[in-house]
């Protein structure tokens, strides 16, 4: 290994993954030395890193790796609209689409939903429903933005307040939709059932129970809560195809009440 030479490492590793490369230091200084080379770190930015990071005030770079490693870490763009990140090992990239990057029904409407700062948020703001019976929210994103030949998943970020209310009754409708293709229809409610509702409706309905949807929120470990809206591949790289992503509760006419959202992420499925 110490015989080859560093730029037929670096044209090796270039071939491998950042998990790879990373590791690779330990084998020699050969390999340590071509882990470091820009040849090497620029294989696995994403396409279109230099768009990406022209309105993004950090300053310059030493190197290719660095900026590699500064991507991995979350940053804000589009003017705070948009969350970008790759993942250390793999590279895969993942956005966070902010509450105000997304379609929320009357969310304009200081009567239905209250925009406020929150210190909890990676964003500026956030939005807090107030109350309605008519809850649609819709986030979209080019496949062309994402990694190629991935499995993405669409999770809408959000949190129940101490006064939430209806959000346990009517399970909401999720599904994603990629181009002209169908959308697969899922369900989940709005919060989880604590032991004690669970208990005075299996006491109250008996057999009768309606809550019939087998998905909820989950915790996250920022503290949120997210509620998966579907799955969908991004094809080869070169396509660009428009994903559209929604949760909508509107067949019930419930009012509801005092969930926060913060916006949709879309990860590669693990």
């Amino acid at each position: 290994m110490k015989m080859l030479p560093e730029a037929c490492v670096a044209n090796i590793l270039s071939f491998t993954t950042p998990a790879d490369t990373f590791s690779s230091a330990s084998v020699s200084s050969v390999f340590r030395l071509a882990g470091e080379s820009d040849f090497v770190w620029e294989k696995f930015l994403p396409s279109g890193y230099s768009r990406l990071i022209s309105t993004w005030t950090h300053g310059s770079f030493s190197s290719k790796k660095e900026l590699y490693r500064c991507l991995c870490e979350s940053i804000l763009i589009e003017n705070g609209r948009k969350i970008f990140k790759i993942d250390k090992l793999s590279g895969k990239i993942t956005y966070v689409l902010s509450a105000r990057d997304l379609s929320i029904t009357w969310s304009d409407q200081r009567h239905y939903w209250s925009w406020s700062h929150r210190s909890d948020s990676r964003f500026s703001e956030a939005v807090q429903l107030i109350m309605t019976d008519w809850l649609e929210v819709t986030g979209k994103i080019q496949t062309g933005a994402l990694s190629p030949n991935t499995s993405y998943g669409a999770y809408l970020i959000m949190k129940v307040t101490d006064r939430a209310y209806g959000l346990d009754l009517v399970p909401a409708e999720t599904w994603v939709k990629v181009g002209n293709g169908g959308k697969k229809i899922d369900t989940s409610y709005l919060s989880c059932l604590d032991d004690k509702k669970q208990l005075m409706k299996r006491l109250f309905y008996g057999h009768r129970d309606q809550r019939t949807a087998k998905n909820e929120p989950k915790v996250r470990d920022d503290g949120w809560m997210e509620i998966e809206l579907g799955e969908f591949e991004t094809g080869r790289e070169g396509g660009d195809k428009e994903v559209v992503m929604s949760l909508t509760e509107v067949k019930g006419y419930q009012l509801k009440g005092g969930i926060v959202i913060d916006g949709i992420e879309v990860r590669p499925k693990p």
